[in-house]
């Protein structure tokens, strides 16, 4: 029995050597790849094998012997062992066989690593990109939105080559919190799990106020066709293409956003008011709904939905375009002095640009699994690089437009909102398609980031990522609390994101890559002064980043 069970394993066991996915060298698993010429009948040349292959097999043999040492130094270079592309299996009558199958078809063409990590990056931040701007101010908004995505994207390079630092150790399937516990111990694999806690809660809170938001403005849209009601706002714009200023700036030089978050826009009757509102209902509507998702062991079914995201960002670029095409633009510089209309280009509020921009941004935590699938693994930072190119455009394109259309006058530009869409009226049927479609997309990905926060922390805590219903449902429990209460008392998604993205950026975009790069040096004795204050200065940014946030 035990022969047969030998002879029914796959001729060649699939493990990883550095940047490939080859062969296993473990004798346990080690199947024939090679049979050498002599044992071949038959002179046809073209069916013996190369000498090219009966060297590369005795090589494989010789550094199979070796690996039985514990010396990692014996473990068989990546230059010895073929890539999959050139694996043959030869039989004893002299033909071969291509290996086929396996990790190495999973592998993806750049354009696909490059829109993945776009889709991935792209999130809630596009909503609040011309919010940003109009803090920042036009002309300084533009240029941090450059900066921060250079920044980010050199940090991010940082994090993809920390694996290839590291010596004498297989590093294949390591993410960043194993690199920083390689350097910092359990310190760096706890804070970096922290932050990345810190992230996905904040981008959960973000969803649970943007579905209460686009959940009260959809009934609303509904309750308004049925019962033929019209609606009054007290401050807009006439015309087809209606622009509303539903919270008044009282204070031009402060954060007026959050100011009168409980005036309704119109009225459309007092039951309706009372039972269908979007800070003291709405967020509590959305329990019944999303926590018993939230429960579910296993996240699969709500992965096949991650296609809406792009959907949903095509359609919000098309959205924009054609209200700027209907606004036109509505410019006027003015460097450093406010006007009734409009706004200085360089604002000392820049920080809540940069706080949005850092969670905007974020994809320092998943990188290195995202380019693991990359086929060529050689185009890695141009990949990377053109995926930080188009997401930065987008954010760009979308803050720019918005910002510029908005309709200066008879509306200052400091009614611009953190959620650019409440500045249109809950009749606009496209802008209620927008809603409408990305409230089931976040419905979806709701239970999705919920999923990677218990994946994350109960399998630090407990070792398994399901120890328990009652373990589940009071994380859940704490997480939708904390969403229905920013829902309720702070509904605003521009305040949330640069604080969530601040936090955990000072750790997992600036502070610990650098740290990181800066030790792989210096253990190396390859640690130069402009490298040390070039990533020091790194290190104070993410801190000023995040003081930034709290004095500004």
């Amino acid at each position: 029995t035990s022969i047969m069970d030998e002879d029914s394993k796959p001729l060649l066991g699939s493990v990883q050597a550095g940047e490939y996915y080859t062969d296993s060298l473990d004798p346990k698993q080690r199947r024939p790849f090679h049979v050498e010429p002599r044992n071949i009948v038959g002179d046809d040349p073209q069916e013996r094998v190369s000498a090219e292959a009966a060297a590369l097999s005795s090589r494989v043999h010789y550094y199979g012997r070796l690996t039985a040492s514990s010396d990692p130094l014996l473990v068989p270079p990546d230059h010895v062992i073929p890539s999959p592309e050139d694996i043959y299996i030869y039989s004893p009558l002299g033909t071969a066989f291509k290996v086929r199958g396996g990790d190495s078809t999973a592998k993806n063409p750049s354009i696909v690593t490059i829109f993945a990590i776009w889709n991935t990056m792209m999130g809630t931040s596009i909503l609040s990109m011309p919010w940003g701007i109009k803090q920042a101010g036009f002309t300084l908004g533009i240029i941090i939105i450059v900066l921060m995505g250079l920044l980010t994207l050199y940090c991010c390079y940082r994090v993809l080559k920390s694996t290839k630092s590291i010596p004498y150790e297989d590093t294949s399937d390591w993410e960043f919190p194993d690199v920083c516990k390689y350097y910092f111990g359990g310190f760096g694999k706890w804070s970096s799990l922290v932050f990345s806690l810190v992230s996905l809660i904040g981008a959960m809170v973000v969803y649970w106020v943007l579905m209460s938001n686009f959940l009260f403005n959809t009934g609303k849209f509904i309750y308004n066709y049925v019962h033929n009601v019209s609606s009054s706002d007290a401050f807009g714009t006439n015309g087809t293409d209606r622009v509303i200023c539903p919270y008044p700036n009282l204070d031009p030089d402060g954060d007026s956003s959050t100011l009168q978050y409980y005036v309704s826009d119109n009225s459309t009757g007092p039951v309706f008011d009372r039972w269908w509102s979007k800070t003291h209902t709405i967020p509590f509507y959305l329990i019944i709904l999303l926590l018993p998702l939230l429960n579910f062991r296993s996240a699969s079914f709500f992965a096949r939905f991650t296609f809406l995201g792009t959907l949903s960002v095509v359609y919000l670029i098309f959205l924009v375009t054609y209200k700027a095409i209907r606004l036109g633009f509505h410019l006027d510089f003015h460097w450093f002095d406010s006007s009734t209309f409009f706004l200085p280009e360089f604002r000392s509020l820049f920080p809540q640009l940069s706080g949005v921009l850092t969670l905007a941004f974020f994809i320092h935590n998943c990188i290195i699994t995202l380019m693991k699938n990359n086929k060529h693994q050689e185009n890695n930072v141009r990949d990377l690089s053109l995926a930080y190119l188009l997401v930065g455009l987008t954010y760009l394109y979308v803050g720019v437009l918005i910002f510029a259309a908005f309709p200066s006058p008879p509306l200052s530009k400091d009614c611009i909102e953190p959620n650019f869409l409440d500045n249109f009226p809950s009749s606009d049927v496209l802008v209620f398609v927008a809603r409408t479609g990305l409230l089931f997309q976040m419905t979806t990905v709701y239970p999705l980031l919920g999923y990677l926060v218990r994946v994350q922390l109960m399998g630090q805590l407990f070792g398994d990522h399901y120890p328990g219903f009652l373990h589940v449902f009071i994380l859940n429990i704490v997480v939708v609390g904390t969403g229905v209460l920013m829902a309720r008392f702070y509904p605003n998604i521009g305040s949330i994101s640069r604080y969530s993205g601040a936090i955990c950026g000072l750790a997992l975009v600036f502070v610990l890559p650098s740290l990181i790069h800066m030790v792989s040096l210096k253990r190396r004795g390859e640690l130069r002064w402009p490298s040390a204050v070039f990533h020091s200065f790194l290190v104070l940014l993410g801190v000023a980043n995040l003081f930034g946030q709290f004095f500004m």
